[in-house]
This record gives structure tokens, sequence and C-alpha cells, in this order.
């Protein structure tokens, strides 16, 4: 299969599940607000979230595709299934254990709902019935880093839809057929989540069993130093390829003690993980094995071409979606979530939480691609380093910046976290002899740049001549913008013909 088509549908596969987010989170706000239930529902939501997110944009692959690769087919599959039978019993106890002290992770997880009893036991409600859920997805994302091994993309691009999807079909049930209290509704919310990633797993195991090849073979797990170096590198890895998410975490935790500060954070990092899950769902499937095989075969020079070819398409993806989002970040809000019980006030806090997140779009971007050559070397302490300098700059600029400016200012630690992790990348790539700034990469960035201040003056010019208020007015805008940037960037040489002929070759 050619890059393109490969990219495209990975690339479909995650956009249409961020779609669908979308509409998930617009029923959730039409239907929870942004009050304490609110609060409550996602601050515990955003654990199971964070671990889907993770191990959904291939969180595991980094850990998984170098080991398994280097094996024969027959042995791959009988480590698979070690692999798939040891994680399982080990979540299985992960999630006992979360179950009997959800009290506590109640407090860590929303710290400032501490004087709040009420609020902090519905917090340990949602997260008994929602955490099921981490089980499913995670050993679903291990069949998924199977498949794609083996070039299958299909099913792996699908079944991730299942979750949104059935938590749409449980929020439109809830709110047609059935006149409950929110604090019930989030409730069935919670164990809907978990039911919907069952069904996840059971789409991955059905695509596992229909090849002609056994890609799984089940067994008793026997211990072996692959295996043994999988589950010890299971959790940096996981730490390592979703830092950005772990710096959600953290400002979501300092947002907590704020009004509606969980709520708005939650919704506007929705927003933003669109472009941003796409780009790691790329890196994970398709850019992470191609840089294993060249890492294997002693290309360094070809390996470092093609992590800086992948970057300039990462920025020309990643730099006019944070324009458009720091230009459009209250017509967006406004459109998206201001319905039922998200009132305007609540729009107007997310917009302001959207447009500091937005600066911090490309760098953590960048560092999502850049990472990929560590995990394809296996420097799992350099990626994980930066990861904790990432973290750590996000706490303390949040907690400096939302003393005067509130969740705000807590988004904007989150962007400063994003710089300092891609900084901290690509100090460690020096140090490995794996980051040349190259010339071409250079020249791409410039005109990739203006294209997006030609866009970007567009949309402000269009908003001031003609206000954005619906959805369909957003829509035209937003096409209008695309359009106008899509010109720009052909204008200015960001994309050319020989781009789209580079990516039609074989892999």
């Amino acid at each position: 299969m050619s890059l393109i088509r490969s990219s495209l549908l990975v690339g479909l596969g995650s956009v249409a599940s961020r779609i669908l987010g979308f509409v998930r989170d617009m029923l959730f706000a039409q239907a929870l607000g942004a009050g304490p239930v609110a609060d409550a529902f996602l601050a515990a939501f955003r654990l199971p979230n964070l671990v889907r997110r993770i191990v959904g944009e291939g969180g595991l692959n980094p850990a998984l595709v170098p080991s398994l690769s280097r094996l024969e087919p027959d042995r791959a599959a009988a480590m698979a299934g070690d692999v798939l039978s040891a994680f399982g019993l080990a979540l299985l106890a992960l999630t006992g254990v979360v179950e009997i002290g959800a009290g506590l992770l109640a407090v860590l997880l929303a710290p400032g709902l501490h004087d709040d009893r009420e609020t902090l036991a519905l917090v340990a409600l949602y997260t008994r019935l929602s955490f099921p859920i981490v089980l499913c997805v995670t050993l679903a994302s291990i069949g998924a880093a199977l498949l794609n091994m083996r070039g299958r993309f299909a099913a792996t691009a699908l079944a991730p839809l299942a979750v949104n999807g059935g938590l749409i079909l449980a929020l439109v049930v809830l709110e047609t057929a059935f006149a409950l209290p929110l604090a019930q509704k989030a409730a069935w919310l919670a164990a809907a989540s978990s039911f919907a990633g069952l069904l996840q797993l059971a789409l991955v195991a059905a695509a596992l069993r229909s090849g002609k090849k056994r890609l799984v073979c089940f067994g008793r797990p026997r211990w072996s130093p692959v295996l043994k170096g999988l589950l010890l590198a299971g959790f940096p890895v996981l730490a390592a390829s979703g830092a950005v998410q772990l710096f959600f975490l953290a400002a979501a935790q300092i947002a907590s003690f704020w009004p509606s500060g969980v709520s708005w954070l939650y919704y506007a990092e929705r927003v933003v993980q669109l472009p941003l899950g796409l780009m790691a769902a790329l890196g994970s499937s398709l850019l992470l094995p191609e840089l294993a095989r060249r890492h294997q075969a002693g290309e360094t020079g070809d390996l470092v071409a093609a992590q800086n070819r992948a970057l300039e398409v990462a920025l020309l993806l990643s730099l006019p979606a944070s324009g458009a989002l720091l230009v459009l970040a209250r017509p967006i809000s406004a459109a998206l979530f201001e319905r039922g019980a998200f009132e305007a006030s609540d729009a107007e806090g997310t917009a302001l939480v959207l447009m500091g997140l937005s600066l911090g779009l490309p760098f953590a971007t960048a560092a999502k691609v850049l990472s990929q050559a560590l995990f394809a070397r296996g420097s799992l302490r350099a990626a994980v380093a930066a990861a904790a300098v990432g973290l750590g700059v996000t706490i303390a600029a949040a907690l400096v910046l939302a003393w005067p400016l509130g969740p705000a200012g807590i988004a904007l630690g989150v962007s400063a976290g994003c710089l300092a992790h891609a900084g901290a990348v690509v100090v460690g790539l020096r140090r490995l002899g794996l980051w040349s700034l190259d010339k071409r990469l250079t020249s791409r960035v410039a005109r990739i740049v203006a294209a997006v201040l030609v866009m970007s003056l567009g949309l402000a010019g269009v908003g001031r001549l003609v206000p954005v208020a619906g959805a369909f007015s957003l829509a035209v805008v937003c096409f209008s913008g695309l359009s106008l940037y899509a010109l720009a960037a052909w204008a200015t040489g960001a994309v050319t013909r020989d781009d789209w002929a580079a990516m039609a070759k074989k892999t």
C-alpha cells in the first residue's frame, strides 16, 4: 500500500473519531452543562479518557513495534499472545485497585473539590463506572499495533469509532427517552463508556482472527527477556508518548480550584485534540515502523531525512490549525457548545482557554513527530526525560499564570510545557546524532508561516465584515480559511507537485 493511501486511511479514521468526539462533547455540554455534576463527571472521565487517547494514538507502539519486528512471524505471534495475556492480568489487577480506592483517587483527580464532599462522592462513583474502559482499550491498542505491523490498517482505523459512537447513542437515548436528574444521567454515561470500550476490543479481536496468517497465538504466558522488557517499558513508554495528555491532566487538577475550570479546560482541549490526535495517529502507525526499519538497517542519514519530511507535514497541518483556533476561538466555542445547560458565560470561558492552548499546538505536534526517532532507537530514557521537563514546566507556568489569569493562564501553562517538551526532545536527538536542521526544512517552514499569516489575516477580516453566528456560518468561514490557506501554500511553495509524487511512492 502506498504511503498516501495508508496515511489517508489512518488519517480518515482518526478524523472520523475526532468528529464523533466533537458530537459527543457537544451533547455532553448540552446534557450536563458546566456545573458541579459536569465537573465531577469530566474529572472522573479524564483518567480513562487520558489512557484511551494515549493508547488509541499508538502509545504502546514504541515498546511493541521495535521488539516484535525483530522476531520471525511465528515467534512474534507467540510473543504477542504472551503480551496480551500479561497486560490483561496486570490491567485486571489495576482495575480492582481503582474500584477499591476510587475515593482517594477522586481527591487526586480534583483536589480543588476537597471541601465539597458531595461532588467528590460523584467523582468516585463515576470513576468506578468508567475505569473498566482502560482494560478494554489498552488491549485493543496492542491488537491494533499487531495489525499495523502487518499493513492491516482498516480495522484499527474504524474500531475506535465504537467508543464515541456508543456514547453518542447513549446520550441520545438518555435525552429523548428518560427524564433523569443530572447526577443519574452522568452515572449512566460513565457506565456506557465502559461498555463501548468492550465493543472496541471485540472488533479488534475479530480482525486479529480474520486473516490467513495468525498474528496472535494464545497460551500460558511465558516469562522471557522480551516480555520482561515490554512490561518494564510499558508505563514509561505511555508516559513519554502521552506527555501532552499528562500536561492536560496536571492542568485539570489545577483548574479544579476554579468554578467550571475543569469543564472549560476539557471542552477547549477537545477542539485542540483534533489536529494533535491526527498527527499522533499518523506518527505511531506509519512513521514509527518506518524509522524503526531504517535504524535497524543503520541508515541514520535516511532516518533524519524521513524525520524532517514528517515534521514538514506536521507543521503544514498544525500551524494553520493554531492560527485558525486563535482567531476563531469565540465563535467556535459558541457554535459547538453553547446550548442547553451550557451558557454564554461558559462559552466565553472556554474560548479564552482555547486561545491559550492554540499557541502550544505546533510545539506539541512537533514533539509528537520528533519523539518517534527516540522510540525507534529505543532511547526511552531521553523520551521520558523530555516528558518530565515538559510536565514540570507545565505545572510551574500554570501555577504562576493561573493567579492573575485564571483558567486561561492554566492553558498558557500547558502551551509553555509543550514548548519545553519539544525543546527537550530536540536536545535528546542532538546528543544521539539524530537531529539535523536541513535547508529544505527551514525553507519549507518559512513558506508555511507565510501562508498561515495570509490565512489568519483573511479570517480576521472576514470576522469583522461578517459576524460569525451559528454552526453554518462558522463552517463557511472555516472552509473559506482552508481554501485561502491552500492557495497561499501553493503560491508560496509550501506545497508542491513533487510532494504528492513523493507521498504516492510505495513504502
